[in-house]
């Protein structure tokens, strides 16, 4: 009974250990968001040519199968939809600003879908991992609202949960693939659709 207790207790330090580890790496001048724009080749390069934006990841969050592949994901039956986690520097860019990215390069109008992808997996979707988060979302969320406000936004904004990064061959492509990234946005006509709804703010 004793090294059962003990065992309990050296595990709960051992999290508690981890989770300050975590919040003061938070703290040291990091932050994470995570962002659903449809295909996530293409809500990458915004982000990564912002200043203060450290990383991006291409992966799949929302859904309920554990480490789920490409494959499974554009099924559309693990509940999961294509998302990029966003690793940046609070002091350079703050949230606010890469709310109003995100924004003007997805379809908010669209339900369950971005430009030619169809399905949930596509669905345009903000996933706060604060309160402070939240709140920023809701009120971007508002205003994009008034903004079309003729029309139903179907963007979600929802807590974030496992975000599981997407295979190798994901991440990059619009460096990896430069050619064949050009053609898709071409073909899927994602770069007309952001015209017609934001204009020239609109950066890919």
């Amino acid at each position: 009974m004793k090294k059962h207790l003990a065992g309990i207790f050296l595990f709960s330090f051992i999290t508690l250990l981890s989770s300050t580890s975590l919040a003061m790496k938070a703290e040291e001048g990091q932050r994470i968001a995570t962002f659903a724009g449809g295909c996530f080749w293409c809500m990458e390069k915004p982000f990564d040519i912002l200043e203060g934006v450290l990383s991006t990841t291409s992966g799949y969050i929302g859904g309920h199968t554990k480490n789920p592949t490409y494959r499974q994901v554009s099924s559309g039956s693990t509940g999961h939809t294509e998302a990029v986690r966003v690793v940046y520097d609070p002091d350079k860019v703050t949230f606010e600003e890469l709310l109003k990215v995100y924004w003007v390069n997805v379809d908010p109008l669209a339900d369950n879908a971005q430009f030619c992808d169809r399905g949930s997996q596509y669905r345009a979707g903000i996933f706060y991992h604060d309160d402070e988060q939240k709140q920023a979302a809701l009120a971007s969320l508002e205003e994009v609202k008034n903004k079309f406000k003729d029309d139903t936004v179907y963007t979600e904004v929802t807590e974030s949960t496992v975000f599981y990064p997407a295979e190798d061959y994901h991440q990059d492509y619009y460096q990896k693939s430069a050619v064949s990234y050009k053609y898709y946005r071409w073909r899927c006509g994602r770069d007309a659709r952001l015209q017609e709804l934001w204009g020239n703010a609109t950066k890919h």
